[in-house]
């Protein structure tokens, strides 16, 4: 009975020093997923991260929140729910963004030509490469981007 006892107590602290090892070690491969790496392919430009900015500006005192790069969704997205449950509409004027809270107004402007839309941030995105924010296809025409498809922008907050 007694060998019995202790080889059981044995067992049991093996397999608690296994789990918090494994657990250990699910922590670092966690940690190691969210580093980035900038791999470019041969001869291409590594694209810089997005440039934020907390400053007051010639807007009214609105907050330049970031600059980077927009694009626009496709319309193989139109009718599914964004992140806050509503359905997308490719006429109505929405963006994704990253983090900024959902409800959200914001000024979209266009750097190289100073052309802007005001709209409402309704989903999320996976943005990469520089860019910041995706736009719904009636905000894109307006800011006459549906050819070029990506532009250099900076986004203001109006309201949440």
């Amino acid at each position: 009975m007694v060998h019995t006892t202790a080889c059981q107590a044995k067992a049991t602290a093996r397999a608690e020093r296994l789990c918090f090892r494994v657990a250990a070690l699910a922590c670092l491969a966690g940690l190691g997923a969210c580093a980035t790496t900038s791999k470019t392919a041969a001869g291409a430009r590594p694209t810089a991260p997005p440039l934020s900015i907390q400053r007051e500006g010639p807007t009214g005192g609105r907050d330049v929140f970031q600059q980077g790069r927009a694009s626009y969704y496709a319309d193989k997205f139109a009718g599914r729910r964004t992140a806050s449950g509503e359905r997308y509409d490719p006429e109505r004027m929405t963006a994704a963004h990253q983090t900024l809270p959902l409800g959200t107004w914001i000024r979209v402007t266009r750097v190289d030509d100073g052309r802007s839309v005001e709209v409402r941030v309704n989903d999320r995105c996976g943005c990469g490469g520089g860019r910041i924010v995706d736009l719904s296809r009636h905000a894109a025409r307006r800011l006459g981007m549906l050819h070029a498809g990506v532009v250099p922008v900076r986004i203001e907050l109006l309201r949440r």
